[in-house]
């Protein structure tokens, strides 16, 4: 038996891109076992394949197996982002059995209401585009194939996968003023909506931390991040990284999570306490589980 939850939360996977790690995702995908699986924006980067498409077996494998969970009676819902913003058109249908909705209202275990939603409706690139935000999202891709290639680099010489364009976030002043901006944001709505918190996705950039009386919680995504949201039977959100080596970063029992330059993966400062989810102290990587059956 694999990992079990009562609720899983993934984004930002860009199917379609040479950039997705669907093999990390298709691992964690057949490893665990929940009731309810969101899937919190840009899953299959419709955007970028109107330019240029990559599909590879990969893909077409992630794409059965979220078919396949939702066939064995797990709640799936697919909240499109701004890279499959077409799917929006399809709101309220069904497709293979996976719901499609533009946000939705996540009530825990313990009972409480989260929005959820993909997030790039908080972001004010959308109001417009200055030159200098367009020079950062192709930065932004430079970095990503950098990061592709040292990890194809380290993959043959097998070591561990290591977000190179995740180290360099961490240490560039701009893009943790923005990321720090952007969950003020998205925190300040979620208050002034009455929920107790806000689960998203779209900026790349996994955490959780509590702001004010609000959880902001990021799932991050699966192509740098390589993680998921998970909630256990008890409501307790954790967020888990996957690839050669796993890891619990961070729950909610932590008061924040912001990345620093001696964590482990680079990711994240971890919580220093067990984990309560996963039985182990978040720095110690975490062993490969049964294959869920």
């Amino acid at each position: 038996m694999g990992l079990e939850f009562r609720s899983i939360f993934i984004s930002d996977v860009h199917l379609g891109t040479p950039d997705c790690r669907a093999d990390y995702l298709l691992d964690f995908l057949r490893s665990t076992r929940c009731q309810q699986l969101y899937l919190v924006g840009d899953i299959v980067d419709i955007q970028a394949m109107a330019h240029r498409s990559r599909w590879p077996q990969a893909h077409r494998d992630v794409v059965s197996e979220l078919f396949a969970i939702a066939a064995r009676g797990t709640r799936v819902t697919y909240i499109p982002g701004n890279h499959d913003a077409p799917l929006r058109s399809l709101c309220g249908q069904f497709l293979g059995g996976i719901g499609i909705q533009l946000e939705a209202v996540h009530v825990g275990a313990d009972g409480r209401r989260y929005r959820v939603s993909h997030g790039d409706e908080f972001d004010p690139e959308r109001i417009g585009r200055s030159w200098l935000e367009w020079i950062g999202e192709y930065g932004h891709r430079g970095l990503c194939l950098l990061n592709r290639t040292v990890a194809s680099l380290r993959r043959m010489a097998r070591l561990p996968y290591l977000p190179l364009s995740i180290i360099a976030k961490t240490r560039l002043a701009g893009a943790m003023t923005y990321i720090d901006a952007y969950e003020q944001r998205v925190a300040a709505a979620c208050a002034e909506a009455g929920f107790d918190g806000h689960i998203c996705g779209h900026i790349h950039f996994g955490n959780l931390r509590r702001i004010g009386e609000v959880l902001y919680m990021n799932d991050g995504d699966w192509v740098e991040h390589c993680t998921a949201l998970v909630e256990a039977r008890d409501g307790t959100m954790q967020l888990l990284h996957w690839s050669e080596e796993q890891a619990a970063l961070a729950h909610s029992g932590s008061d924040q999570l912001i990345p620093a330059r001696t964590a482990p993966l680079a990711l994240a400062p971890l919580a220093r306490h067990s984990s309560p989810m996963l039985g182990t102290t978040p720095k110690t990587a975490l062993a490969r589980p049964h294959r869920a059956g």
